[in-house]
C-alpha cells in the first residue's frame, strides 16, 4: 500500500517541484504494460503460465485460508467473547480487534512459515523440485499443526461424514476432511475458554446488581455501576498479558 501511493505521489510531486527544481524536473515516464494472449514457445511457457494461474487462484482464497486454516478463529473469537464480558460496547472497535487476531495469528504460525519456506519454497526457487512437489511439502506442516489442534471425536465425526474407507494412518486423512474437523475444534475451544472468561466479570455483576436492588436503586442500570469496576479489576490482574499469554499457550 505504500509503495503504491508513493508510486501515485511521485508524479504530482514532480509537476509541484517538490521532488526537485522544478526547471531541472525530468518527465516521468511510466512502463507500458499489455495483457493479452499468444502461441507458446515450448510446454515450459504452457506450465509457467498454469502455475501463474494457480498462484492467483490461491491469493484469490488467502482470506478463506489465513480464517479457516490458521490459529486466527480462536484468536478473534475470544477476544469477541472478552469485549462483550467487559460491557465496553465497541472499545476496543472491531478494527483493533481484527488487526490483533491478526498479529497474533502471524506470531503463532512463524514457526511453520518458516519451515515451509525451508522445505519448500527455497527448493522450488532454487529449481530444485517441481511446483506439485513443493505443494506437498508445503501442506504437510500445515496439517500437523491442524491435526494436532483438532480433537479425535471431531476428526472421527467427517471420516464418517465422508463415507470413505477408514484411513489405516494419520496421513491418510484427508486434507478436506481435517479442515472442517479442525474448524469445528477451534469453535469448541474458544467458546470454552470465552466462557472461563465471563465467569468473574459475571460475578461482578451479581454483585453490583445485589448491592443496588439492596439499596433500592431498581431504576439504576447495573451495567452502568459494574463496568467500571469490571475495567479496574482487569487492569489490576493484567488482563491483557494474561489473555495473550493463554491464548499463545494454549496453541503449543
Amino acid at each position: 500500500m505504500i509503495l503504491a501511493l508513493l508510486f501515485i505521489a511521485i508524479p504530482f510531486l514532480g509537476v509541484l517541484g517538490i521532488a526537485g527544481d522544478a526547471s531541472a524536473a525530468v518527465p516521468l515516464v511510466l512502463p507500458q504494460v499489455q495483457l493479452g494472449f499468444s502461441n507458446p514457445g515450448s510446454a515450459g511457457d504452457v506450465a509457467t503460465g498454469l502455475q501463474v494461474l494457480a498462484l492467483m487462484t490461491v491469493l484469490t482464497m488467502a482470506p478463506s485460508i489465513l480464517v479457516m486454516m490458521t490459529s486466527f478463529t480462536r484468536i478473534v473469537i475470544v477476544l469477541a467473547f472478552l469485549r462483550q464480558a467487559l460491557g465496553t460496547q465497541q472499545s476496543p472497535p472491531n478494527q483493533v480487534l481484527i488487526g490483533m487476531a491478526m498479529f497474533l495469528t502471524m506470531f503463532t504460525m512463524a514457526p511453520i512459515a518458516n519451515q515451509i519456506q525451508s522445505v519448500a519454497l527455497k527448493p522450488y526457487f532454487a529449481e530444485q523440485i517441481d511446483f506439485v512437489t513443493a505443494a506437498e511439502r508445503a501442506a504437510t506442516p500445515i496439517r500437523a499443526f491442524m491435526l494436532k489442534q483438532t480433537r479425535e471425536k471431531d476428526l472421527s465425526l467427517f471420516i464418517g461424514l465422508s463415507n470413505s474407507k477408514q484411513p489405516k494412518t494419520i496421513k491418510d486423512v484427508a486434507i478436506t476432511t481435517i479442515i472442517p474437523a479442525f474448524l469445528i475444534s477451534e469453535l469448541k475451544t474458544a467458546f470454552q475458554i470465552g466462557f472461563m472468561l465471563f465467569v468473574p466479570f459475571l460475578i461482578v455483576d451479581m454483585v453490583v446488581a445485589s448491592v443496588l436492588l439492596s439499596l433500592g436503586m431498581m431504576m439504576l442500570p447495573p451495567i452502568l455501576i459494574s463496568m467500571p469496576f469490571k475495567l479496574m479489576l482487569f487492569v489490576m490482574v493484567d488482563g491483557w498479558a494474561l489473555i495473550v499469554g493463554s491464548l499463545m499457550n494454549s496453541f503449543v
